[in-house]
């Protein structure tokens, strides 16, 4: 799947804000392309999946594909698919994430969520109808690569997604709620229920263009110290972030009595850690040259947003 007829190659080299705001343009039009309205059976499911997935967002797990390829040479089109089935998943997380039985959410990206402004019935098929959509989009996607490859992704995001991965990490969050939860044990949670789905970003990328195993492994550290910096950032966000930028509620985590970073280490040694996991995703990109200039940048950004 490409974004548009007429881009079959990704942007060349420029001031990062500029070149992800071209790789956001990509993945928006993937995104259009995958939820079109056009063949969907029902209009309010497909009204809720548009509204969930194109309502704004960082796109940080489309960026890192983008990035990525950057640095494998891996082809535009697949890099389009594989953008859009990462996000889908993503999004597909939230939406479930929101429900009353899980964090009962009632705004995300500063708009209600898709159970408020729809249903919670709709909002779960929504949410159903995103990860088999994603699968969808990436099996068509990596159709130009060799079936090895091809197969080899299909797989890894299943991992990622599913029990040894986001799910997983999920559930082990919803049984620790009101429990005590060690550091070590919370930081495992995280590797999982944020981490997977940033590291196979990397990863999908990183399959679907020229990589050896050294530089598989250089780009998968690298991505496995941003997803858990992510987390931790996000927790600190949870307790002094403004709502008004982050386009939800503050507290959520301790409303729900849940074991965070800022609560078991503190706030400021959250942020140390946080900064050191990035200087160590920063120390395994040093080998790569500077077509990995675009992952220090997003490296460097989760440690200072503000959403």
């Amino acid at each position: 799947m490409t974004a548009s007829a007429d881009q079959d190659s990704l942007p060349e080299a420029a001031e990062p804000s500029r070149l992800l705001g071209e790789y956001q343009q990509r993945v928006e039009g993937a995104l259009e392309s995958a939820l079109a309205t056009t063949e969907a059976p029902d209009a309010r499911l497909i009204e809720a999946m548009r509204y969930a997935t194109l309502s704004g967002g960082k796109r940080l797990r489309p960026l890192l594909v983008y990035a990525t390829g950057r640095t494998t040479d891996a082809p535009a089109e697949v890099l389009d698919a594989m953008a859009a089935a990462v996000e889908m998943i993503h999004v597909y997380s939230l939406i479930h994430d929101d429900l009353p039985a899980m964090d009962d959410d009632d705004l995300r990206r500063g708009k209600p969520t898709c159970h408020k402004a729809f249903d919670e019935a709709t909002a779960i098929l929504a949410g159903d109808a995103l990860q088999a959509q994603a699968f969808h989009t990436l099996a068509h996607g990596v159709a130009p690569l060799p079936a090895k490859a091809g197969l080899a992704a299909v797989r890894e995001l299943a991992r990622a997604a599913g029990l040894h991965g986001m799910a997983g990490g999920q559930a082990i969050d919803l049984g620790a709620c009101g429990k005590p939860i060690d550091l070590a044990e919370l930081e495992r949670m995280h590797r999982l229920k944020t981490g997977a789905l940033i590291r196979v970003s990397v990863r999908l990328a990183a399959l679907a263009g020229q990589v050896t195993q050294d530089r598989l492994e250089q780009l998968t550290r690298y991505a496995e110290c941003i997803g858990l910096a992510f987390q931790i950032r996000d927790d600190v966000l949870d307790v002094e972030g403004d709502p008004e930028v982050l386009g939800k509620a503050c507290g959520a985590d301790a409303r729900l009595d849940k074991a965070t970073f800022p609560s078991l280490m503190g706030l400021e040694a959250s942020r140390e850690r946080a900064v050191a996991l990035v200087d160590e995703a920063l120390e395994a990109l040093q080998p790569c040259g500077d077509e990995a200039d675009l992952l220090r940048y997003l490296a460097r950004y989760i440690v200072d947003r503000m959403n």
